[in-house]
C-alpha cells in the first residue's frame, strides 16, 4: 500500500526538524509531505535549507485548509492510505502501523489515534478533557458515533475517505465535524489507543480563550451539519 503521511505545519520551527527526522531516519517505508500554511517564523525557511518534502500555501488556509492541501495531493498522486500527523512533535510515528492495518484489513475507512483508550502518556488539561468529552456525546447524539479522542489530530484515511475529505473539508478546528461528516456519511470509524508527547516547544494555537470560543463553534457546527448532511456522499456517487 502507498502510504502518505501529510504534516500540517504553522510556526512550528522549533519542532519540525525533529519530527521529519525521525520520520526520515526511522520509518523510510512511508511518504511524507509537510504542509507550511504560510508560516510567519523560519518554518518555510528550514524546510528548503534541509530539503524536506515540502507544500508553502501562499495565504494561511487554518489547520483545516492545511489538511484538505495534503488530502487533494494524495488524490492526485493515487496514495491508498493518508495519514495526518501533527508538526508539533505530539504524534508517535511507531503507531502508523497500527493505525494503518485496520485499513489494509477491511476493517475501517478512518482509523484515529487516541489517547483515552488506554490513558497512558499525555492527558491534555482537565478543562480541553472535559471539552472533548462533551464533544463525544454531541457527535454520538448527533452522528451515532462513539469516539473518545474526538479532537485526535492523528488519524488514517483509505483512499474512499481520502477523495470523501479532499472534496469537502471543515477548516476550523476541523477534527470533530470530520468525525460527524465521516458517520452521517456511511464511513466506518475505529479508535486504536495511542500514546502522546506534550508538546516541547512553540505555542498551541489554541489558548484557554479560544477553547470556549472552540466548544462553542465545533458543537454548533456538529448540529448545523447533522441538519444539513449528506449532500456531499451524493456527489460523490455520481
Amino acid at each position: 500500500m502507498q502510504i502518505l503521511i501529510i504534516i500540517p505545519a504553522y510556526n512550528e520551527q522549533e519542532n519540525i526538524e525533529r519530527v521529519v527526522d525521525n520520520l526520515v531516519e526511522n520509518y523510510p517505508q512511508y511518504d511524507y509531505l509537510v504542509i507550511n500554511d504560510c508560516s510567519k517564523d523560519q518554518t518555510e525557511q528550514i524546510l528548503t535549507r534541509r530539503g524536506y518534502r515540502h507544500l508553502s500555501l501562499p495565504v494561511n488556509l487554518g489547520i483545516g485548509g492545511g489538511v484538505q492541501t495534503g488530502y487533494l495531493y494524495a488524490v492526485q498522486h493515487g496514495y491508498d492510505v493518508v495519514i495526518q500527523f501533527d508538526g508539533d512533535g505530539q504524534h508517535n510515528a511507531e503507531y502508523i502501523a497500527d493505525l494503518v492495518r485496520p485499513i489494509a484489513q477491511g476493517e475501517a475507512d478512518i482509523v484515529i489515534g487516541s489517547r483515552f483508550l488506554e490513558k497512558e502518556g499525555f492527558q491534555t488539561s482537565f478543562l480541553r478533557r472535559l471539552g472533548i468529552r462533551i464533544l463525544k456525546h454531541t457527535i454520538r447524539l448527533c452522528s451515532g458515533a462513539v469516539v473518545n479522542d474526538a479532537t485526535s489530530g492523528f488519524r488514517a484515511t483509505n483512499r474512499a475517505m481520502t477523495e470523501f475529505y479532499a472534496q469537502d473539508y471543515a477548516q476550523d478546528y476541523p477534527e470533530p465535524e470530520a468525525i460527524t461528516a465521516a458517520a452521517l456519511n456511511g464511513f466506518r470509524i475505529k479508535e486504536i489507543p495511542v500514546i502522546m508527547n506534550e508538546r516541547k516547544a512553540g505555542v498551541s494555537s489554541i489558548s484557554p480563550l479560544k477553547s470556549v470560543y472552540y466548544m462553542i463553534k465545533v458543537n454548533l457546527a456538529i448540529l448545523f451539519y447533522r441538519v444539513t448532511g449528506n449532500r456531499l456522499k451524493k456527489k460523490v456517487k455520481q
